[in-house]
C-alpha cells in the first residue's frame, strides 16, 4: 500500500474527533512530503493509534511517528530514537531511554522548521541502524498490528 492508501488509517482513526483527525492527516502529509521514499508502519493499539516512518519495515528503524491517545486524544509527534538526536531548543518531551516527542494541539503552533532539522538528523540516525541494505523498502504503507481490544473512552 503506498502513501495514497489511507483506508485502514481512516478506519482506525474513525472514533476520534474531526479536529484531531485533521491535524493527524496534516502531520502525515508533512512527513510524506519530506520523506516519500520511506515506509509508513501503522499500529492500531489498545491505547493509541500510532504510525511512523522507517526506511525498512522494521519498527527499530523508525525515525519519527505520530500517535493519538484513545482516551486523551493527545497527538504526539515523536522520534523513536529521540534520545539520540540533538534538541538544542529543548522542545522535545520524554525522559525515557529512547522516545522523545512534542505534543501537537494546533497546526499553527507546530514548529515546522525546527522539526525538519530534527527529522533530518533522526532519518540519518535511522539509516545508520540498518545493517543490511537489502532491508530498505520504498514508499509503502503497512499495517503492522491491530489490537483486538481497545480501551474505552
Amino acid at each position: 500500500m503506498p502513501r495514497e492508501e489511507i483506508k485502514d488509517l481512516r478506519k482506525f482513526l474513525k472514533p476520534f474527533p474531526e479536529e484531531t483527525k485533521e491535524i493527524v492527516f496534516w502531520l502525515r502529509e508533512f512527513v510524506w512530503d519530506l520523506y516519500p521514499k520511506t515506509n509508513e508502519l501503522i499500529y492500531d493499539n489498545y491505547n493509541a493509534v500510532a504510525f511512523g516512518w522507517s526506511p525498512t519495515d522494521k519498527v527499530g528503524h523508525t525515525f519519527c511517528s505520530i500517535a493519538v491517545g484513545r482516551t486523551s486524544h493527545n497527538i504526539h509527534f515523536g522520534f523513536y530514537w529521540g534520545s539520540e538526536i540533538a534538541d538544542p531548543e529543548k522542545k522535545l518531551m520524554g525522559e525515557g531511554n529512547q522516545y522523545r516527542y512534542i505534543l501537537v494541539k494546533q497546526k499553527k503552533d507546530f514548529p515546522k522548521t525546527y522539526i525538519k532539522k530534527l527529522l533530518k538528523e533522526a532519518y540519518a540516525n535511522s539509516l545508520a541502524k540498518v545493517k543490511d541494505q537489502k532491508q530498505i523498502k520504498h514508499g509503502e504503507t503497512m499495517v503492522k498490528s491491530i489490537s483486538a481490544k481497545k480501551r474505552e473512552k
